[in-house]
């Protein structure tokens, strides 16, 4: 990248943030969306059953409707946000969420197998639409905040994963056509997103008048981070750092979300409502550190909040296998606190490494996020499959250990000494 790019891109991206007051009313609007359509997708593994029953499927036809879903949310991120950050579209959301709606409503009516895999894909592409321009969103309303923006954005989409089969227990006893009723769901999320689309429209108009001027008055803002130094090849390198620690958060939380109640009632005999219990105790740890990181990262630095969040919760993993039923509950919570705080901020991170493509960083990460989830679910299964649920803790333990590797990440602080070109 050019040294005048480089400036574009940062002018455009302090544009975007600095200097303006935080949004807070766009961004509880597009966390409430977030969780609207986590809602929905966690609607699927709900439904499981009822769509085995409806359609006398066996386990790999269920497997091959996960994959589906799985594959066109993850890999289609990354495509939409490199397309989003070369053509702006402010109604890019409320058209996602329509997809979603598209395939709630032909899922609801799906005559066969095939026809449920189709609608699969299609809430599947709602979801890979969502996520990197509400991202996107997110940060255009930070004020600056972004760390705060991004996990306030996610929190939203936990408590929408945790919401999903709770309203399903409600609703899906009905029969496959009730289905239909999520649909509401989604259009609710349209009404909202149409018009967070016409405030991104304004703001992007307020942004193209600000860079109107000339770029020496603004391409070296008092505050330009730091990483504008960096090389190319550091750059490259800190990404790959950032993507392993993903591999080792979403390994282990694959884990617990998946394998937890599996694992409570084969080691220490307890009843399935107590498992569960235990699992909802576990998700709402994982809810409430998903806030923390974002605003911890702000004030003392995104590299400190890698550390501890990831190789910072190594102690509590290691015990875990070996300790008793109480000391478990009381370290799952602890683990789901830390642990969760690490994605908004390596996200943060990663859209500061790349300045200007917040598009195409965010759908890179949320999909990577998918994607390692749905593999290590699976990984890990078979390897319980092969050996025990236990030994499958006890390996996890050490996942953890990877956070060394933030020694590598750069400092981004403003306040920290810049890298020279």
């Amino acid at each position: 990248m050019s040294s005048e790019a480089k400036l574009s891109a940062i002018s455009a991206d302090h544009v975007t943030g600095a200097g303006a007051k935080t949004v807070f009313k766009v961004l509880l609007a597009i966390s409430f969306c977030h969780l609207l359509n986590d809602t929905v997708q966690s609607l699927l593994p709900a439904i499981y059953p009822l769509l085995r029953d409806t359609f006398h499927l066996d386990f790999g036809q269920i497997g091959l409707i996960s994959f589906t879903t799985t594959f066109t949310a993850s890999l289609l991120q990354p495509l939409v946000g490199l397309y989003s950050d070369r053509h702006h579209k402010p109604y890019f959301l409320a058209m996602g969420m329509g997809i979603t709606l598209i395939g709630l409503v032909t899922l609801s009516l799906a005559p066969s197998y095939a026809t449920v895999l189709v609608a699969a894909a299609l809430v599947g592409m709602g979801s890979s639409v969502f996520h990197p321009e509400s991202s996107r969103v997110a940060r255009m309303a930070s004020g600056g905040q972004h760390g705060m923006a991004q996990s306030l954005f996610q929190v939203g989409g936990n408590a929408g994963s945790a919401l999903g089969p709770l309203l399903a227990t409600f609703v899906l006893p009905r029969g496959q056509r009730s289905i239909a009723w999520f649909s509401f769901l989604a259009l609710m999320a349209m009404i909202v997103l149409v018009d967070i689309g016409a405030w991104t429209r304004k703001r992007r108009a307020m942004q193209a008048e600000l860079r109107a001027v000339p770029l020496g008055a603004h391409a070296m803002p008092m505050h330009a981070e730091p990483h504008a130094y960096l090389p190319r090849k550091k750059i490259v390198w800190s990404l790959v750092v950032l993507v392993t620690l993903m591999f080792s958060k979403f390994f282990y939380l694959a884990s617990l979300s998946s394998y937890y109640t599996f694992y409570l009632m084969d080691k220490f005999h307890v009843s399935i409502r107590s498992a569960e219990f235990h699992l909802f105790a576990f998700l709402g740890a994982v809810a409430a550190g998903t806030f923390f990181g974002g605003p911890v990262g702000d004030r003392m630095g995104r590299k400190v909040v890698i550390w501890y969040s990831i190789l910072g919760v190594l102690p509590f993993t290691l015990l875990l296998p070996y300790a008793n039923l109480f000391w478990t509950g009381i370290l799952s919570v602890v683990i789901g606190l830390i642990l969760a705080s690490a994605f908004s901020t390596i996200l943060v991170f990663a859209q500061e490494l790349v300045p200007g493509r917040v598009g195409t960083v965010s759908g890179f990460f949320f999909g990577l996020a998918f994607g390692l989830g749905g593999i290590g679910a699976a990984l890990l299964g078979k390897l319980a499959d092969a050996t025990s649920i236990r030994f499958v803790y006890h390996v996890c333990s050490f996942l953890p250990a990877v956070g060394i590797l933030t020694a590598f990440l750069p400092n981004l602080s403003p306040a920290e000494s810049k890298v020279s070109r």
